[in-house]
């Protein structure tokens, strides 16, 4: 099996997670408030939750050990994907920054400039991790133990503690502590950490033989169970966006046990519509996943400032269409450009 043959799936489980993810931008940014609170709105925000971004990182982290560049390469593309996580800042609130220094709304944009988002965060992940593999070579486990011990010391910061701190643009980055960081360092790092890990385990373990014995149905099963029996712990945490963007140790392993389950039927889902038009886009944005991000968010965040939670469900439905379609449609035309041009 060729590694392009290999990286198909994961490519269309990134792409399935920026869908997700797509949605619940539209449903926090454009949706009325009584539709964000509604048990839609909730439904919104779970499927926002753990099958996008804790989805994304880990597919980012399974990625990244295939790769073969060293820790300098390594860490001057996680530098690129930070700068770029600014600029991509600066780009989505160009409307909303327009009428804060022109038309003087009293408003902060330092907290727009610098929020903590995807982009920042795995720039930062990619740099801690290039530094990590020098400690941790391909000893899986070790990778696995750090995963452990970052999410346990997010429970040492709460979502708003560093607010009026004078170092708060920096620790935002790292360990949270405003209302503008949503994808902090810790414990954000420790689901990459789970993927490049996950990668190195299934280069010497078999991981086939083990999905085909009993023991992994036996396995399954038991996650699945504890799952169900502590849902209402679980949902709750991904309904409430300041626990989930700051959540413990517990929420992570729960977060795990379920991406795992997740992970699980959409691969036994590929088995069957692998070859579907639908699986096909999947693969297509899932493998140009940063453009597609970076043109939704464009969209978004700069129709976002004058339609901020106005748009009842069939407006919300409306965007997402459009937004998909659109962003779906530029990344293929920077595609075509890109490959002849650049």
């Amino acid at each position: 099996m060729t590694i392009k043959t290999r990286l198909n799936f994961p490519d269309g489980v990134k792409g399935l997670a920026v869908l997700f993810m797509i949605q619940v931008h539209l449903m926090e940014v454009f949706a009325k408030e009584e539709i964000l609170k509604s048990d839609l709105g909730s439904f919104s925000l779970f499927f926002g939750g753990i099958p996008a971004a804790p989805v994304f990182m880990v597919i980012m982290g399974y990625f990244l050990a295939f790769g073969t560049k060293n820790s300098i390469d390594m860490s001057k593309r996680g530098i690129k994907l930070f700068m770029g996580g600014i600029l991509l800042n600066i780009g989505l609130n160009a409307h909303l920054l327009f009428n804060i220094f022109i038309k003087n709304w009293d408003v902060n944009p330092w907290n727009f400039i610098f929020g903590v988002d995807i982009l920042p965060l795995a720039g930062l992940s990619i740099i801690s991790i290039a530094l990590f593999q020098k400690i941790a070579k391909n000893r899986y486990w070790a990778y696995y133990a750090l995963a452990i011990a970052i999410s346990m010391l997010s429970q040492l910061f709460n979502p708003q503690q560093f607010e009026s701190n004078y170092l708060r643009y920096i620790l935002a980055f790292f360990v949270g502590g405003t209302s503008w960081s949503y994808f902090p360092l810790i414990p954000w790092l420790a689901y990459p950490l789970l993927g490049y890990g996950f990668k190195l385990m299934a280069d010497t373990v078999s991981i086939k033989t083990f999905d085909k014995s009993i023991w992994s149905k036996i396995t399954l099963g038991i996650i699945g169970v504890l799952l169900i029996s502590t849902a209402n712990f679980g949902i709750s945490i991904s309904t409430n966006l300041a626990q989930y963007y700051h959540h413990n140790i517990l929420f992570f392993l729960w977060s795990t046990a379920s991406t795992s389950i997740w992970i699980y039927i959409l691969f036994q889902l590929n088995k069957l519509a692998k070859n579907s038009l639908f699986f096909k886009y999947l693969q297509f944005i899932g493998k140009n996943v940063t453009i597609v991000y970076v043109f939704q968010w464009l969209i978004i965040g700069n129709i976002g400032t004058s339609l901020y939670k106005t748009q009842n469900i069939w407006e919300w439905s409306f965007w997402f269409f459009i937004t998909v379609l659109t962003s779906s449609i530029l990344t293929y035309l920077w595609i075509k450009y890109k490959a002849k041009y650049l």
